[in-house]
C-alpha cells in the first residue's frame, strides 16, 4: 500500500512546488505582468495542472509577441528510467490516459485559447537518443522549431515521418493544419527533481520577501498547496495570494527594497522555461553562444565577451541604480561585473549565491552576516613587479598558482596567499558582509605592496558573489587579470588569462 501511495504523494508535491514557484511572481514588483496563477484548474484538460495569466502579456523568448496565458501538464516519474519520442505524443498512454494523446488534447485546447496562449508539457522522463525530437526541440525555452520540422519534403525523409505520424493521428489534411497545432507547444525534458523544486521555491519565495523553507525536515507549502485546493481558492490573483501570505504569516517582517533582476550567462541555461528565469529578457545577458560548455568555442577569445557585458551592465545601471544579480557565469564574468559596478557608480548591488548545499543566499555587502578575516601570507620570489593574487575558500589552489607562476608569469615577484582563518570549506564565507569585508582586505594588502605599472593576476577558488564584491575593489588594487582553472583538461590543464582590467 505504502509503496503505491508515497509515489503519489511526491506527485502531489512535486505539481504543487511549480505552482509556487510561479506564485512567487504575483509579490514580485518587476513582474507586474503575471495577474493569475492557477493550482489545477478547470481546463483545458491535460494542460490544466498550473496556469498563469499575464496582462498585457510576456515576452516570448524564441518567437514575436506575446504569450497571455501559460499552460502546462507536469509529468513526474518516480525515477529517471522514462524514455520517450516523437511518436509517445500520439499515444494515451503516455500521460496515463485511456483513449486521447497529448497532442488531441493539445488540439482542442488551441480551439478554444486565448491568442497568444502557450502550451507546456513538463516531464522527468528524458527524451530517446536518436529521436528526431531531439532535432525539434529549442534549447531555450523547448518550444518546437518548426522550421526543422518542415524539413524534407518527401513521408520517408527523417522529419517527414514525424509530419505524418502527427498528422494523421490527428486526422489532418495538410502540414499547415498542423503546425499552426504545434505552435506555442513547448516540451521541457529531463526536468529536475523534487528538491530542486523545493529550492527554488524557498529561493524565489525569499526574493520577494517570504519565509523560505529550504532547512526545514517537512516542507510546509505542500501541504499549503493542498489546504488551498481544499478550500477552493487555488485561483490565485496578487492581491488574494498577499492576503494568504499574511494569514499565514509567510511574509518576513522585514521585507528588501524592490530590486530588478539582472541576470549574466555564460553557462548553458537550466532547465528551467523562460517565464520562471529570475530576470526578464531585457534584464538578461545571454553569452553561451561563445562557449562550448565552459571553454571558449574555436575562434572566440575572452576580449570579445568584455565590450557586450560592459555595455549591457552600464546601461542597466543607468537605468536603475538598484538591482539583484544571477551570475549563472565564470569567477572571470562574476569579477569584471564588480569592476563594472565598482563603488564610484553608485550601483547598489546584492548578488545571489547558488551553491551545492543552498537554492540561492542573497549576499549583500550590509547583510550583516559576517565573519573571521582571513589569514594572509606574502611571499617574495623575486624583484619583478607583478603580484599573484591566490584565494582559496572553496579550495586552496596555492600549489596550482605556484606552478603556474614558475611556468608562464616570469613577471610576478610576488605571491599573496589568502584562506579563511576557520580552514578551507565550501561553506567558509557566512554572507555578504563577511565577503565584502574579506575583499576590502585583500584589496588594502594589494595596495599596500603593489608597485607602480604592475598587474594583479588573480586566482579565486570560492564563490562568484565574492568574486563580484573583490572586483569592486579592482580599482584600488590596479590593473587586474582574473584566470579561469581548466578543471576537465581540454586545454592544458592549468590556468588561463581572461579579461584585463
Amino acid at each position: 500500500m505504502s509503496n503505491a501511495v508515497e509515489p503519489r504523494w511526491h506527485g502531489d508535491n512535486y505539481q504543487s512546488r511549480f505552482f509556487w514557484i510561479h506564485a512567487a511572481s504575483l509579490l514580485d514588483p518587476e513582474r507586474q505582468d503575471v495577474v493569475e496563477v492557477t493550482f489545477e484548474a478547470d481546463g483545458p484538460k491535460a494542460f490544466d495542472d498550473v496556469v498563469v495569466r499575464y496582462e498585457p502579456g510576456r515576452p516570448s523568448a524564441t518567437g514575436s509577441g506575446q504569450v497571455t496565458v501559460d499552460y502546462h501538464q507536469i509529468k513526474w516519474h518516480v525515477d529517471r528510467s522514462g524514455r520517450f519520442g516523437y511518436e509517445d505524443l500520439t499515444l494515451p498512454s503516455f500521460i496515463n490516459a485511456k483513449s486521447v494523446s497529448i497532442l488531441e488534447r493539445l488540439k482542442q485546447a488551441k480551439e478554444k485559447a486565448p491568442l497568444g496562449a502557450a502550451f507546456h508539457l513538463i516531464t522527468t522522463d528524458k527524451l530517446k537518443d536518436g529521436d528526431p525530437l531531439n532535432d525539434i526541440l529549442s534549447l531555450v525555452d523547448g518550444s518546437l522549431r518548426l522550421q526543422v520540422l518542415n524539413e524534407g519534403k518527401t513521408p520517408a525523409s527523417r522529419m517527414g515521418k514525424v509530419r505524418e505520424c502527427w498528422r494523421d493521428h490527428l486526422r489532418l489534411s495538410n502540414d499547415d493544419e498542423l503546425f499552426n497545432i504545434l505552435d506555442g507547444l513547448h516540451i521541457r525534458d529531463n526536468y529536475p527533481g523534487l528538491d530542486f523544486l523545493r529550492e527554488q521555491v524557498s529561493l524565489r519565495f525569499r526574493l520577494v520577501g517570504l519565509v523560505g523553507a529550504e532547512d526545514t525536515a517537512t516542507f510546509h507549502y505542500d501541504e499549503a498547496a493542498k489546504q488551498l485546493k481544499i478550500k477552493n481558492i487555488n485561483r490565485l490573483n496578487r492581491s488574494s495570494f498577499e492576503e494568504w501570505c499574511r494569514s499565514e504569516k509567510w511574509i518576513v517582517q522585514k521585507r528588501s527594497a524592490p530590486r530588478r533582476g539582472i541576470s549574466i550567462r555564460t553557462f548553458q541555461a537550466s532547465s528551467i522555461p523562460s517565464d520562471m528565469l529570475e530576470a526578464l529578457p531585457d534584464c538578461t545577458i545571454t553569452l553561451t553562444d561563445y562557449f562550448d560548455g565552459r571553454y571558449l568555442r574555436a575562434g572566440k577569445t575572452w576580449a570579445d565577451l568584455k565590450p557586450p557585458i560592459v555595455d549591457f551592465l552600464r546601461r542597466k545601471l543607468s537605468e536603475r541604480a538598484s538591482m539583484r544579480l544571477f551570475l549563472d557565469a565564470h569567477s572571470s564574468v562574476a569579477f569584471l561585473a564588480g569592476a563594472i559596478l565598482g563603488f564610484k557608480t553608485g550601483a547598489d548591488v546584492e548578488v545571489v549565491q547558488k551553491g551545492m548545499n543552498n537554492p540561492g543566499q542573497i549576499w549583500d555587502a550590509m547583510d550583516g552576516n559576517d565573519g573571521p578575516l582571513p589569514e594572509i601570507t606574502i611571499e617574495g620570489i623575486g624583484d619583478s613587479k607583478d603580484i599573484a593574487l591566490s584565494v582559496g575558500l572553496a579550495r586552496d589552489p596555492i600549489q596550482q598558482v605556484r606552478e603556474y607562476v614558475a611556468r608562464s608569469l616570469p613577471d610576478v615577484g610576488t605571491i599573496m596567499h589568502v584562506t579563511p582563518s576557520d580552514g578551507v570549506t565550501q561553506d567558509a564565507i557566512k554572507g555578504g558582509t563577511h565577503a565584502a569585508a574579506i575583499a576590502r582586505v585583500i584589496a588594502g594588502k594589494v595596495a599596500a605592496i603593489r608597485k607602480p605599472g604592475g598587474t594583479v593576476h588573480v586566482f579565486v577558488a570560492g564563490p562568484n558573489a565574492f568574486s563580484f564584491l573583490l572586483g569592486q575593489q579592482a580599482e584600488s588594487m590596479g590593473c587586474c587579470v582574473p584566470y579561469e582553472f581548466d578543471f576537465g583538461g581540454r586545454v592544458d590543464g592549468s590556468y588561463q588569462p581572461t579579461f584585463s582590467i
